[in-house]
């Protein structure tokens, strides 16, 4: 098919965390002869600090077709708020440069927040991924519920996610539960093994170890420091096992959770270990080994269950998203952290983690979406109504 004829699809990826949930229809897209495939890079994809893990987006064979680099080094409210506007202003200029059919997105971050503003702006339909969904503890919540506004096309990953979305005005034919990427690839893919975790991390894992992933909070009162530092403490209490920490997002009071985490590890280094960013494979084949995901990152909810492992799942930051029954919550004392993971950790609890599943899908949901974005109608989306719920008949899509 000629390049006239394709339709363009402009997927913008902020962080490891979205590109590891996108990139299995990413390859659906790049590999569909009547799609074209634009991406659009930002956030800590540009940053030597997070990992600079463009070059992992890179090393999967897709072409970068755009970079909208954001200052991100002041993590205050005040400093988040000005790298939005930059970005902002910088998917402004992509989107005019790359003339896409469709801006693909998936979640809730401030810079994908700004990506949809700049869409709305220059008029380029956008789908969202995850939509539906809470985080209540996070601003990212509400940057979700404006996002999902600004979208026409939306791909949930679980029917009551969708039921949400219709209840905010979203029209039913334009909602589809289809699931979540994430969990596409899960039974398909190669992931590397103990040994070449071993040799990336630089350290034998000859005991149990935990796999921990800590963001900000940032919506409670609480410093994320001082929450970060109850984690540690409780992490104290296992010394026979050891560490696996992975980065943190660019987020307010990031920053002082980094430089605790780099001088836990500096102080404790012949049992932990500190990767800004593992990369998908990597980051998995390190949930398929541990004993237990540790900490508040959203992985612990969509994907870990899908390898029957236990996630403790500390603080508020995740609430409102739907469990499986391998995710046990606690508050971020020290103290319910250690009973948390003393039971996730049990023999007892181990006969539950062979019932659960992910409640994002069971794979598969890639191919859908593409599909979607191939065939749906442009015309239709270029002016959204609200659509008021009449009857009870008003439902999303369902695969």
């Amino acid at each position: 098919m000629s390049a006239a004829c394709q339709r363009k699809i402009c997927a913008a990826s902020g962080s490891r965390a979205d590109y590891g949930i996108l990139a299995p229809l990413l390859k659906e897209i790049r590999d569909d002869p009547s799609l074209s495939l634009q991406i659009a890079v930002t956030g800590s994809h540009l940053s030597e600090t997070h990992g600079f893990t463009k070059n992992e987006i890179l090393a999967d064979m897709f072409e970068i077709g755009a970079e909208v680099p954001i200052p991100l080094g002041d993590d205050s409210p005040r400093g988040i708020a000005n790298a939005t506007a930059e970005a902002i202003k910088g998917f402004g200029n992509a989107l005019h440069k790359l003339k896409p059919d469709i801006l693909l997105i998936l979640g809730d971050r401030y810079e994908i927040f700004a990506a949809a503003a700049a869409a709305l702006f220059l008029r380029v339909p956008v789908a969202h991924l995850h939509g539906g969904e809470l985080s209540e503890g996070a601003i990212d919540d509400s940057l979700r519920h404006c996002i999902s506004k600004i979208s026409h096309l939306h791909f949930c990953a679980n029917e009551e996610y969708g039921r949400r979305l219709l209840q905010m005005g979203e029209d039913p034919a334009k909602v589809f539960c289809f699931g979540s990427p994430a969990i596409d690839s899960l039974d398909k893919e190669n992931f590397p093994s103990r040994s070449e975790l071993e040799d990336r991390i630089d350290m034998k894992l000859d005991s149990p170890f935990f796999l921990v992933t800590y963001h900000p909070e940032t919506l409670s009162d609480s410093s994320p420091s001082d929450s970060f530092s109850r984690l540690l403490d409780a992490l104290d209490q296992f010394p026979r096992h050891k560490i696996l920490f992975t980065g943190h997002n660019a987020d307010p009071g990031a920053t002082g959770i980094a430089r605790l985490c780099a001088d836990y590890v500096k102080s404790n280094h012949e049992r932990t270990r500190l990767q800004g960013s593992l990369g998908r494979s990597f980051y998995l084949s390190a949930v398929r080994e541990c004993e237990a995901v540790v900490g508040n990152s959203s992985s612990g909810l969509i994907e870990v269950p899908h390898f029957k492992k236990p996630t403790v799942n500390v603080g508020h930051r995740q609430d409102g998203r739907l469990r499986a029954l391998s995710v046990l919550d606690c508050e971020d004392s020290a103290p319910e952290i250690c009973l948390a993971i003393r039971k996730a950790i049990s023999s007892e609890f181990r006969p539950l983690l062979q019932k659960t599943s992910s409640p994002c899908g069971d794979g598969g949901s890639s191919p859908r979406i593409k599909e979607t974005l191939k065939v749906f109608p442009l015309e239709k989306l270029k002016t959204k109504k609200f659509h008021d719920l009449r009857s009870e008949n008003d439902e999303c899509r369902r695969k």
